[in-house]
């Protein structure tokens, strides 16, 4: 009766355990926003109507439990990094990886608001890739080093079109270009959703602040970050390995390094896109 008793409380110790971030997942959330629950104390930041950091905070996810899938339909490893799955797709090319990922989010946003002439972005040679152009027909001509416009197609400013031009913008472009066109943010006090701690290089990384709470007390800010990764794959919101406690939110009081599953940063490498 004693090991019997033993037995049924190991049973319901195993069935009570909990990961600490599967407390602040709501599993029938279906956007960032509804997906993740703030810690208690925090009250999440309302970013301005319309604006990059609401896109963010209201991006789809996709059905609980959902793993991360490469571009090849294969399941990326390790699992054990991220909480929710972006309902984004990844492509069929292994293109959309870190800066990528982190591009296509800020195109996406300024296409659906169509601020088409916005959308911009350097290659690693300088070149800089304007999206109303390739709309208006004109197409990239690569000569070595060099790339120039050659007007070459009709107009066309569908999304599939869009789409072509994100998978060009992919291949010549990355963490070591996107990196020189943001704006450095002065401290992680001054933290905003749709920032981006980044890291230019080969291989370099990029990861996003999709969402954000402050202290109700302290006004100190925790905040989410999402990323591809290498090879191309699903955009996913990240654990937090540092703070099991906290995971997946992230705390702006670290002292010189954020910690992620994949990479570590310098609180210095925080930038965002300028307005």
């Amino acid at each position: 009766m004693f090991l019997k008793n033993i037995y049924l409380l190991l049973i319901f110790l195993y069935c009570i355990q909990i990961l600490p971030e599967s407390n602040f997942i709501n599993p029938t959330g279906r956007a960032v926003k509804t997906r993740i629950k703030v810690p208690e104390g925090y009250m999440r930041i309302k970013p301005s109507s319309n604006s990059f950091g609401e896109y963010l905070q209201s991006l789809p996810v996709k059905k609980d439990g959902t793993k991360v899938l490469l571009y090849n339909g294969k399941i990326k490893t390790p699992e054990d990094v991220y909480v929710a799955v972006l309902d984004i797709d990844v492509g069929e090319k292994d293109l959309q990886q870190c800066a990528d990922a982190v591009m296509r989010l800020r195109a996406e946003y300024l296409f659906g608001k169509g601020r088409y002439d916005e959308i911009h972005f350097n290659f690693t040679n300088g070149f800089n890739a304007d999206y109303v152009k390739y709309a208006e027909g004109n197409r990239f001509k690569f000569k070595g080093n060099s790339v120039s416009w050659k007007k070459s197609a009709d107009k066309d400013y569908s999304y599939e079109n869009f789409k072509k031009y994100l998978e060009i913008v992919y291949t010549y472009a990355g963490s070591a270009s996107l990196t020189k066109e943001l704006q450095k943010v002065k401290s992680l006090a001054d933290l905003e959703i749709g920032d981006i701690f980044i890291q230019g290089g080969s291989p370099g990384h990029a990861v996003i602040v999709v969402d954000s709470a402050k202290s109700k007390i302290t006004g100190d800010k925790i905040f989410l970050l999402a990323q591809s990764y290498m090879p191309a794959q699903d955009i996913q919101i990240l654990k937090n390995p540092d703070d099991e406690k906290l995971s997946p939110w992230y705390s702006n009081k670290i002292l010189n390094t954020l910690i992620t599953p994949e990479w570590e940063f310098k609180k210095t490498d925080l930038k965002r896109f300028p307005e």
